[in-house]
């Protein structure tokens, strides 16, 4: 019974279902005549107009559902082609032109819409197909409108020049847009009536072009400004012939070429490649020979090569030259063109470098000739020339100069260079490297007395032992002087002097009445003694007497004068005594020296040297503080006496070696040799004492340190107190004659020094050789 119940139960279900399966259908269907059809939901429903998928998307129906995509142009913001439209997502309109810059092609611009875009031709340009708009891929490009073929497009006197997208209208040549009228081509000459400077303008077929007035030129180029050009400095060949003979035939051609420039409305064009070759020549041909030692040629000779430097260097064909010769190094700049210059260089030559703004090269805009020259010429030994020409500085109180760097010439074919904008700068190597000195930036000043080094308008920017840097706002030729300082004076120091002097003065007269009056020690030995006593004597009583006797200048010369011959004087003698010991030890007979000789290298030769050094340089006798030669001529002092130094010193080794030989030979005179010994090592020490002197005095130049000042005048001062000490105390024989004689003033009773002498006389006659060598023993 239950099985019944539930078959039936079964039953039942099954019915229902079937029932129930015959009335509905799935979702994305729908039931018509018992069966399911598909509904699309895409059918336009006029109570919703956006549709199920929104704005800017199709709907797309499928078996049982649909699908949302965005219309071209636009894109789902989740970045899916294809999306739901139960999910938030919608689409947006693509920036075409944003994504792809070069979308539309060439001198075409791209404008986006919704949907799509659309590409426009530029200004200036058209489409190949003549549409307006258009899209890539439609194969349309676009081209360049000729605007030029177009009638009238540009004003009268101008030309239309095409361009990508537009045109230029251009003034032909001679013609110019008048200021304020940008539309308006003019004649040159009527719109700037100072186009040619110093010329007249005139218009041609090629354009304008200046003929310029006489003392002008414009180096040939028609269409530049006319610039002054002065050949005067060409003009006085006579002067030139004289001082610079070789120099005449280049001097004739520029001075020709010169005039041609400034007369001829077509001059001819200069070779200033061959003319530079030939101004190179002659400078080393010039500073190859003999310093000029004239401040004079020194000018003409610096103002010919600045010259014909301006005056070639337009005419350079090649922008940049270097030039290196035997005595020259040379760097010339041209830069032609209608653009004035800008920026700054820096030219490099032996020993100098120079730093200069092509702005102050060129000089002033309105004047400037179309060209710029700039030239760095350096010298290698015409600091020798030009040393000593110093009356354009202010010195101090015994203060000299020299100078202690190359001489560099820089010229510009800027004409006016009086007054600079802006400075130049050069930095110049040190001849001499020295912690004491100071120095000074200098230029060539040819109007001061003939020429001469003067500091006006140059600074020292910075200095070192090695290089200094000037600044100058003038352009020449320059250099950089070292000052040289004599010793300054103190109390302590001029204590010295005065209690020295005095004291060698005392000694001196005494050396002087012992080697002149005592007759028992007379030899050519003590001749020479008493002489070279005699001229440090005298020496030291003018020194004592007018060294500071500045105020007449004569006066101060005179005793200048003669405080170089005495001293001289000394040193000659010194030298014949280092001879006569020579002459003692190498020869066996005539070992003495005539008179006369001895007078004429004693004192014949500082005289001939002091009338040489007072024809070459009177004014180097004397200086504002003292009576002595100043720095300029003190080498002529110097000078003879290291040479007689090492003269002597020559001759002391030969004689040395020679005395050697003899104290080693098999019978050697052993008492004589001795005496001779002797004799060697008091002419050394006295060498060594007034050598060392003047070694002393060597490093007064500059600031010495307070230490050699006070030795050079101790020795200087001291040397008739040792000279006395060394040839009479230390001399046994002296002694014995000083004695007799203050024996016989202190016993008037005995017999008189006459008689005394007189009865000596045996035993002076006994000793023969000892008066004939002067013996003395130490």
């Amino acid at each position: 019974m239950a099985g019944r119940w539930n078959l039936l139960i079964l039953a039942l279900n099954l019915s229902i279902v079937i029932v129930l399966s015959e009335t509905e259908c799935p979702d994305g269907f729908y039931l018509s005549r018992r069966r399911c059809f598909d509904n699309n939901e895409c059918e336009v429903d006029e109570d919703n107009s956006e549709g199920l998928c929104g704005n800017d998307a199709v709907c797309h129906n499928t078996i049982g559902s649909f699908y949302c995509s965005c219309e071209d142009g636009f894109r789902s913001t989740s970045g899916a082609a294809n999306f739901s439209a139960a999910t938030s997502v919608k689409c947006e309109d693509i920036n075409e032109c944003f994504e792809d810059g070069g979308l539309c092609g060439p001198n075409a611009s791209c404008f986006n819409t919704i949907p799509q875009y659309s590409c426009i031709c530029e200004p200036g340009f058209i489409s190949t197909a003549g549409v307006e708009s258009f899209h890539n891929g439609d194969n349309i490009t676009c081209r360049d409108i000729d605007e030029c073929q177009e009638e009238n497009v540009c004003v009268q006197n101008a030309t239309c020049i095409n361009t990508q997208g537009s045109f230029t209208c251009v003034c032909n040549a001679g013609f110019k847009l008048k200021s304020g009228h940008q539309e308006q081509c003019e004649d040159i000459c009527m719109i700037s009536t100072t186009i040619c400077g110093n010329g007249t303008c005139h218009h041609g077929a090629s354009g304008h072009y200046c003929t310029c007035h006489a003392g002008f030129t414009n180096y040939g180029h028609k269409g530049s400004r006319c610039t002054e050009l002065n050949c005067d400095v060409f003009n006085d060949k006579i002067s030139l012939t004289e001082e610079f003979l070789v120099a005449h035939d280049l001097v004739m051609q520029l001075k020709k070429s010169c005039l041609e420039l400034t007369v001829s409305e077509n001059p001819k064009e200069l070779d200033g490649e061959e003319i530079l070759k030939q101004l190179l020549s002659l400078i080393d041909n010039l500073l190859s020979g003999r310093a000029f030692k004239d401040n004079r040629k020194v000018s003409i000779f610096l103002t010919i090569v600045e010259e014909t430097l301006r005056l070639i260097g337009p005419f350079i064909k090649a922008p940049w030259t270097a030039i290196t010769s035997t005595h020259t190094d040379l760097k010339l700049l041209v830069k032609k063109g209608d653009d004035f210059p800008q920026g700054t260089k820096t030219f490099s030559s032996k020993g100098a470098h120079l730093n200069i703004s092509l702005k102050t090269a060129a000089g002033e805009p309105s004047y400037y000739p179309g060209f710029t020259t700039v030239s760095s010429l350096s010298y290698t030994n015409l600091e020798d020339s030009a040393d000593g020409f110093f009356s354009g500085m202010k010195r101090q109180e015994e203060q000299s100069y020299k100078i202690n760097s190359k001489v560099v010439t820089v010229t510009v074919s800027n004409r006016n260079t009086s007054h600079l904008k802006e400075p130049v700068i050069l930095t110049f190597d040190h001849l001499k490297q020295s912690n004491e000195s100071s120095h000074t930036c200098v230029f060539w000043d040819s109007s001061k007395e003939g020429g001469s080094w003067s500091a006006r308008g140059c600074s020292v920017l910075t200095s070192n032992p090695n290089y200094t840097v000037c600044s100058c706002n003038h352009l020449s030729s320059f250099a950089v002087l070292m000052a040289l300082h004599e010793i300054e004076d103190t109390f302590q120091l001029q204590l010295i002097t005065w209690v020295g002097l005095s004291l060698s003065l005392i000694c001196l007269f005494i050396c002087i009445l012992t080697f002149s009056l005592i007759r028992s020690i007379k030899s050519p030995r003590t001749t020479i003694h008493l002489h070279l006593c005699i001229s440090l004597f005298i020496a030291n009583l003018i020194f004592l007497a007018g060294i500071s006797r500045t105020e007449n200048r004569v006066g101060c010369a005179v005793v200048a004068g003669l405080l170089h011959f005495f001293f001289l004087a000394a040193f000659c003698w010194m030298c014949l005594e280092g001879i006569q010991l020579f002459r003692m030890v190498v020869l066996v007979f005539n070992t003495s020296f005539k008179t006369l000789y001895m007078m004429a290298g004693g004192y014949g030769v500082p005289a001939v040297i002091v009338a040489v050094s007072a024809l070459a340089n009177a004014k180097g006798y004397g200086t504002k503080r003292h009576c002595w030669l100043n720095l300029e001529l003190i080498w002529s002092f110097f000078g003879p006496a290291c040479f007689i130094i090492v003269v002597n010193i020559f001759f002391f080794l030969i004689t040395v070696w020679k005395l050697a030989q003899k104290f080693s030979s098999l019978n050697p005179d052993l008492d004589n040799l001795q005496k001779i010994k002797v004799f060697i090592i008091t002419a050394v020490a006295q060498l060594t004492l007034l050598g060392t002197m003047w070694i002393f005095g060597c490093f007064q130049f500059e600031r010495a340190p307070i230490v050699i000042s006070y030795l050079f005048t101790i020795f200087s001062s001291f040397q008739g107190v040792l000279l006395f000490v060394m040839h009479c105390l230390l001399s046994k024989q002296v002694r014995e004659e000083y004695g007799k004689i203050l024996s016989m003033c202190c016993a008037p009773g005995k017999k008189s020094y006459s008689d005394l002498n007189s009865s000596h006389t045996s035993k002076a006659r006994a000793s023969k050789s000892t008066q004939d060598t002067g013996e003395s023993r130490i």
